[in-house]
């Protein structure tokens, strides 16, 4: 059976052949981020090497700007991951969130903090429709937010179009707040002469805060406990509903923060945009150790995959490479990883 403890994810030893007895580099494989720390180490050689430009700071700069931008999305939806779901919806909901907090800020000429405050309500309450679903009709979450994917690509281009008669929202950059906001969501400071994105040190602070909770509180146990196998989870106690539903919730809670960095970096928002961003989230916690299946995986893991995310997709501009080969890159990423992630648990679980 298997544990809802942290990291407990394979099936229990048998007296004598504890995990304590096994060798150290076993037990280090046996950690779900250990595999996608090496990729994420040989990508950035592989760059260095193949394109010198990368070892500037400005340069890296860069690359931990756009491994951020995925890397915070990456977090929750990892989270979701290891208990268990995913969700399909997460990169149009970005721009849904986006899309309310500039359309409601011009369109009634407030202060651009009021059009924050209703699309923080209005992505937590996408994410917990989207768990309420899942556990009341017991559903596949696939199907779920497929749907709500669906409904919000439509929305956001319908929307938009009735309201601004247009495909992108109105420039927001000279209403009241939005200085203050953007300071917050999409600001920079400089380090030793090089501009550093505030969303790098938010997706640290935000790493940190998940691995504390899914290692240190009684919440992570229950993530991977319901991730593991959910009715074994509800019959020792285990919140199953509020666990799935808050799950989703959380990912509404990243959809909202990165597209408030969208809106205040760029002051407009495009309604098509987002399509396609979910699988990259997916493919990001996946690389960093998360099943599919639930139950395995950590929050250091996806940071990991979304830098080496990063770091091909600016490396090969950088390499002067055809980017039309970004996307080849991934799916090479993907395969190896789940195949590195397979061996690594295959033999971190070998006597």
């Amino acid at each position: 059976m298997t544990s809802g403890a942290p990291g407990a994810v394979t099936a229990v030893p048998a007296a004598g052949t504890g995990r304590a007895q096994r060798p150290l580099a076993l037990r280090l494989l046996a950690r779900p981020e250990i595999g996608v720390l090496l990729g994420a180490v040989a990508v950035l050689v592989f760059f260095l090497i193949a394109a010198p430009s990368v070892r500037q700071g400005g340069s890296m700069a860069t690359v931990l700007y756009q491994s951020s931008t995925l890397g915070i999305m990456a977090l929750p939806v990892a989270l979701l991951m290891i208990g268990g779901e995913f969700d399909l919806s997460a990169g149009v909901a970005v721009v849904t969130s986006a899309l309310t907090a500039s359309m409601l800020s011009y369109q009634f000429t407030v202060n651009v903090w009021t059009g924050v405050l209703v699309a923080l309500v209005v992505s937590l309450a996408v994410g917990a429709f989207n768990g309420w679903l899942l556990v009341k009709t017991r559903l596949p979450s696939f199907l779920v937010t497929l749907g709500t994917f669906l409904i919000l690509q439509g929305v956001n281009l319908a929307v938009t179009k009735l309201v601004t008669g247009n495909v992108a929202t109105d420039d927001i950059s000279d209403m009241d707040g939005f200085g203050q906001a953007e300071a917050l969501f999409a600001s920079s400071f400089g380090v030793g002469g090089v501009q550093v994105k505030i969303t790098v040190v938010w997706w640290l602070v935000f790493a940190a805060l998940a691995t504390w909770v899914l290692l240190r509180t009684r919440y992570g146990n229950w993530v991977f406990a319901v991730g593991g196998d959910q009715e074994s989870a509800r019959a020792v106690g285990v919140p199953v509903t509020f666990t799935k539903i808050s799950l989703f919730t959380l990912v509404g809670l990243g959809a909202w923060f990165t597209g408030m960095h969208q809106l205040f970096a760029f002051n407009t928002v495009q309604s098509g945009e987002g399509v396609g961003q979910e699988l990259i989230y997916i493919a990001a916690a996946v690389i960093g150790g998360c099943l599919l299946t639930g139950g395995q995986g950590s929050a250091i893991g996806p940071v990991f995959g979304a830098f080496m995310f990063g770091m091909v997709n600016q490396g090969i501009v950088y390499a002067g490479w055809n980017p039309d080969w970004f996307k080849a890159f991934l799916g090479v990423m993907l395969l190896g990883a789940v195949l590195v992630n397979l061996w690594v648990r295959r033999t971190a679980t070998r006597r």
